[in-house]
């Protein structure tokens, strides 16, 4: 050994961790001989460094952070703008940056959740998602070895309660479709409302590549998913537009947002047109584990919690007959904001 690097302890304090050894190794010395002993001494020693270096290899908080949203660079780009959004949320937090990941407890991540995302059930939720991966990501680098996060509950959601279109309403909607203006919303509209697919599915949706027109089925994939994972779904009432109607415009969000508009639907809540589809569907089919591979759920409980209220037999009939005939007349109501979704 470098003499700079000597460790200079007494012969009390030498023996006294020799005892401190023996007595922690008890039972599994007792009759070796002197050669076996040094040997077993020698092991315990190399693999105590091992260990204790281990301990001590880790990163902070703020680069483990960084590091876990790069290794998803293969997401949607919006999905990596909802995670730098997050992670920037947390690194505001007093004192989170530059604190060693191995080091943060429990105590710890439960009071950078509720000073980061305290304010939102939603935004809590997610922000433990995140955070649970962030740690996660610094288990498999060996920069941690367990996930505190995993000690911290969710907060209960309750779930808002959702009304669904009457059939009238949707009837506004679809008629609005017969204008001008908005033909080139169709095809979004009739995805929504008759095939249960999110507005942010439908917006990402190449009709030519993703609608099996003969088949009458459309092809959710991975890329346009909103969980990330594929589907098929029936096409219903869609097949019948005509061809000039297997369009979908490229400013999507400010078309949608127009459609709506103009039909009267000054207030929207998000959602409202996937309720409707599962609420009728339920009704009119009375196939729940078909609408739950339709809409893409991986059980029926948020179907049985969220989306599925009893409507009347008649109104989920007229809802899908009317659907095939339109009616021009519901326009000529003018903007009624008895309509409207608060």
């Amino acid at each position: 050994m470098n003499k700079d690097m000597e460790i200079r302890i007494s012969g009390r304090d030498a023996r006294r961790l020799m005892d401190e050894l023996s007595e922690r190794l008890g039972s599994t010395i007792e009759g070796l001989s002197h050669a076996e002993l040094m040997c077993r001494l020698r092991r315990v020693l190399s693999l105590g460094v091992e260990a204790l270096q281990a301990s001590e290899d880790t990163e902070t908080f703020s680069s483990v952070a960084w590091q876990s949203v790069a290794a998803r660079s293969d997401r949607r780009e919006a999905t990596l703008r909802d995670l730098r959004h997050f992670v920037r949320r947390m690194l505001r937090v007093k004192g989170v940056a530059e604190r060693p990941l191995r080091a943060m407890t429990v105590k710890e991540c439960r009071e950078l959740l509720q000073q980061a995302f305290g304010r939102s059930v939603h935004s809590y939720r997610k922000g433990r998602a995140i955070l649970h991966s962030i740690f996660a990501y610094g288990m498999r680098r060996e920069w941690c070895d367990s996930n505190p996060v995993d000690r911290i509950e969710n907060p209960p959601v309750k779930e808002p309660v959702l009304e669904p279109l009457s059939p009238a309403e949707a009837q506004r909607l679809r008629a609005m479709t017969e204008r001008p203006q908005h033909r080139d919303m169709r095809l979004s509209l009739y995805l929504m409302m008759y095939c249960g697919v999110r507005p942010s599915e439908v917006s990402r949706i190449n009709p030519q590549r993703d609608i099996l027109w003969q088949e009458r089925l459309l092809i959710i994939r991975p890329s346009a998913s909103k969980t990330g994972g594929g589907r098929t779904v029936p096409l219903r009432n869609v097949a019948d537009l005509p061809r000039e109607a297997w369009v979908i415009p490229t400013n999507w969000a400010q078309r949608w947002r127009a459609l709506r508009r103009a039909a009267g639907f000054d207030v929207w809540r998000p959602d409202t047109l996937r309720h409707t589809f599962a609420t009728y569907h339920a009704q009119y089919f009375a196939n729940l584990p078909q609408l739950q591979l339709e809409m893409g759920h991986r059980d029926l409980s948020l179907l049985r919690s969220r989306y599925v209220l009893g409507v009347g037999r008649r109104a989920a009939e007229m809802f899908w007959s009317d659907s095939k005939r339109p009616r021009r007349e519901v326009v000529r109501r003018g903007r009624n904001k008895e309509f409207s979704r608060n």
